[in-house]
């Protein structure tokens, strides 16, 4: 039973893939999620749609096709959904998660200290988003997690993770434990997200020859060579990037403005 998306090594057909390992990893968060928010009663319903909507494109993101073609075909639907787990699903899950939750939460997994020493350490946050960038996006990390389904789980859940790690100083669902400069945290998202992803992306970009066996060996969607897939992959890291974080950028300098005017 294929339980998650993993490489194939066969040729390429549109014909559906159940994945039931995507299907419980979605509904069951979301069902507890749910049942706990119905339980308290007191949240904002667009929380809640905020929420949703992060478990929505959690779950386009990683089931078929996206997931089989990012897994084992291409390597641009590989990086398109790196940017999603990173940029999209991992803030909008930190804003769909109400403050009582989140400490419920975290004190059930005795994660607290851990969380807020994350969110009061930018420079470890940032280190950590990119290792993990850096390590899966290696040929040896992309070819070996690939290759099976429990190496790919891992490959996914850490990008959600480095996400969530990542947008924790800006968005964490506890006010005491955010970072409240702004100068800090447009200085951290713009190194860690903004200038560093840069430098794997180049090297994608401008390689002469396919860095990955798991997608130069795979057979061909469409009629995209091996080193053009590879290509596009490193200019979707790039540019991927460009819209959230610039925009995330623009946003908290003008309530940085705003809030100096009142003052």
């Amino acid at each position: 039973m294929k339980l998650w998306c993993a490489a194939l090594n066969k040729p390429w057909t549109w014909h559906w893939i159940a994945y039931p390992g995507v299907w419980l990893t979605v509904l069951l968060p979301t069902v507890a999620y749910l049942i706990a928010v119905r339980r308290h009663r007191e949240i904002d319903r667009k929380v809640i749609w905020t929420f949703l909507a992060a478990m929505f494109i959690f779950w386009a993101s990683s089931d078929w096709p996206v997931g089989t073609l990012g897994a084992g075909y291409l390597a641009s639907i590989h990086m398109l959904q790196y940017v999603l787990y990173t940029l999209a699903v991992a803030p909008l899950m930190l804003l769909g998660t109400p403050e009582w939750m989140a400490r419920r939460v975290l004190d059930r997994l005795h994660l607290t200290r851990v969380h807020e020493w994350l969110s009061q350490h930018l420079l470890v946050s940032g280190v950590i988003f990119n290792v993990v960038l850096v390590l899966t996006h290696s040929p040896i990390g992309v070819d070996t997690l690939r290759s099976s389904q429990l190496g790919s789980f891992a490959m996914d859940m850490s990008w959600l993770a480095s996400g969530i790690i990542l947008w924790m100083p800006i968005l964490n669902p506890i006010e005491e434990q955010r970072t409240h400069s702004f100068a800090a945290k447009m200085v951290y998202l713009f190194v860690s997200a903004g200038i560093v992803p840069i430098v794997p992306a180049s090297f994608l970009t401008f390689a002469s020859y396919p860095l990955y066996s798991t997608y130069e060996l795979a057979p061909r969607v469409g009629s995209l060579t091996a080193l053009e897939d590879q290509q596009l992959a490193g200019i979707t890291m790039k540019l991927g990037m460009v819209p959230i974080i610039w925009g995330t950028l623009a946003v908290m300098f003008f309530r940085w403005a705003a809030q100096e005017r009142v003052r």
